[in-house]
């Protein structure tokens, strides 16, 4: 194997797979970054963890075509340091020489017949979005997630792809079973012909973080694709994009029926300012009880909103904030935590909180400058009962 290469070229490539190669002391070979240079001056990089598997092609020129294996972590720390010139890669045996102006230095590797085989996936339907609305409405369920594999359904995050009467459109969903968010993305039209009913898979959330880590790498490039491709097959998801392919398996299991939880109308509706409302739930925090971390909101037609929190040891503490309440007096205590998440992934300036009473799930989402409640994004936190 022979090739030459742009140094940016070669370091957006090692960037792009690298992140999830790792020691195994039972398969070292995990650890290393497939790298294939073949015909059409196509450089091609790989890496799996056996659960994710990553590969970028990039352009470079194919000497002597061939296959080898190197460490990925230390392959692509290198590369990225090198001044921006062209890198000369050479295998001899089982190590590669790597050459970049004065730069010189010697790896040794793995034959590539021992890096795990990754099967190709029959694509049986296909979807396309917009990568930014992707990558923004991750950011606003993926923190929801259960921290651990203890129910491994709810470890993932929900993907349901839906015709929407002829809005086809992805829902995202995750939930720890203590509070749960929700995001509606539009999707291309393309790839609902013939589904039917709602499709839905559950994807573990590292790669979906690895998914929204790898576009962040293309978010300021000239000329991309807008779309990202989204591609299922059995028991495995493909997300594709430009030059980059990350194929994952997906969990199996039942995904709780959340929408049940959903208020199907509330007793007490109030509208506030985001700012308003985080600065008064950061400020109570203080003297929440450790461990507890509960924060008092008291909702009342004529006075508004109060919030209050009392802790024994340091003392207590309580504000009055202007907001529209509509509906019966109501109050609930809330895990200050899970208060905020909620309230700083919603982008409005003005938010609606929604609730039946204190010992029922309290629904908080965006409200426009029109004032209209939307429905594209829903966060659903459980009180906590007294």
């Amino acid at each position: 194997m022979k090739f030459s290469c742009t140094q940016e070229n070669l370091n957006q490539g090692l960037s792009v797979v690298s992140h999830i190669a790792g020691k195994n002391i039972n398969l070292p070979i995990l650890g290393n970054v497939l790298v294939q240079s073949g015909e059409n001056r196509i450089l091609r990089f790989m890496t799996t963890n056996l659960e994710i598997a990553i590969n970028c092609t990039v352009r470079g020129k194919v000497e002597e075509p061939g296959e080898f294996t190197i460490p990925s972590r230390l392959f692509s720390d290198y590369v990225s340091l090198l001044p921006k010139e062209r890198v000369d890669v050479v295998q001899e045996d089982n190590s590669v020489t790597v050459s970049c102006g004065t730069y010189q230095t010697k790896m040794n590797g793995i034959p590539a017949s021992e890096f795990p085989l990754i099967p190709s996936v029959e694509r049986k339907q296909r979807f396309r979005l917009k990568v930014g609305n992707f990558r923004r409405s991750v950011g606003q369920v993926l923190f929801a997630v259960a921290p651990n594999e203890s129910r491994p359904e709810i470890s993932g995050v929900l993907f349901r792809f839906t015709s929407g009467k002829g809005n086809p459109r992805l829902v995202l969903a995750a939930t720890d079973s203590y509070r749960l968010a929700e995001k509606s993305i539009p999707l291309s039209a393309e790839g609902f012909a013939g589904i039917g009913d709602d499709l839905t898979v559950i994807v573990p959330s590292r790669t979906v973080s690895e998914v929204v880590r790898i576009l962040g790498l293309f978010r300021d490039g000239i000329g991309l694709d807008e779309n990202l491709e989204i591609g299922m097959g059995d028991n495995q998801v493909v997300f594709s994009y430009d030059n980059v392919e990350i194929t994952s398996r997906v969990i199996e299991g039942r995904y709780p029926d959340y929408r049940q939880l959903i208020p199907e109308s509330c007793e007490t509706d109030s509208v506030i300012r985001k700012d308003d409302l985080q600065r008064a739930v950061k400020t109570a925090s203080l003297f929440s009880k450790v461990g507890l971390n509960d924060v008092r909101l008291e909702f009342n037609q004529d006075r508004g909103i109060h919030l209050s929190s009392v802790n024994s040891q340091t003392g207590e503490h309580a504000v009055d904030l202007e907001g529209k309440v509509k509906g019966k007096d109501n109050g609930v205590t809330l895990n200050f935590k899970y208060f905020l998440d909620g309230i700083g992934n919603i982008e409005s300036d003005t938010v609606a909180v929604q609730m039946v009473d204190g010992n029922s799930p309290v629904v908080i989402r965006p409200v426009s400058e029109s004032g209209d409640v939307s429905d594209d994004y829903l966060y659903i936190i459980m009180p906590i009962r007294q």
